[in-house]
């Protein structure tokens, strides 16, 4: 006689759900780290920008609207960031690049800022430090 064992419906759908998400995580590790990087920086700068505006410019229920709004997108960018297949210190230099670039074009958007001579300059010298230290081969 043939023992013939069956996993019930529940325990199928607790393995599709597991095997979704695993999956679901392999394809976004597969994608190139720079862009990874890129959507976590847009979401941490979004994020501290409309906490920093929801200090300042709301009250009341808008002030923890646009709170929750940005503690979302802050987890996102924390989310994100921990996605790379890459050892996160091989990657810091262009994140710090990133991260600048990003936050100068968010800080346009939201705040009408430009930015000044030594702001250009630094950032040249930050994206160019970001690049030496993710590309030179030692």
């Amino acid at each position: 006689m043939q023992d013939n064992k069956f996993i019930s419906e529940e325990e199928e759908r607790k393995f599709e759900y597991k095997f979704n998400c695993y999956k679901m995580i392999k394809i976004l590790q597969s994608i190139h780290p720079f862009f990874i990087i890129l959507v976590a920086t847009i979401l941490e700068v979004s994020g501290d920008a409309i906490v920093r505006n929801c200090i300042y410019k709301h009250t009341g229920a808008a002030r923890i609207g646009f709170a929750l709004v940005g503690a979302v997108l802050l987890f996102g960018y924390g989310f994100f960031v921990n996605l790379t297949a890459v050892e996160f210190g091989k990657i810091a230099g262009l994140y710090i690049a990133t991260l600048f670039v990003v936050w100068q074009v968010i800080n346009y958007i939201s705040f009408g800022s430009i930015p000044s001579m030594p702001v250009i300059v630094g950032g040249l010298m930050i994206v160019a430090g970001g690049l030496i230290v993710t590309f030179w081969k030692a």
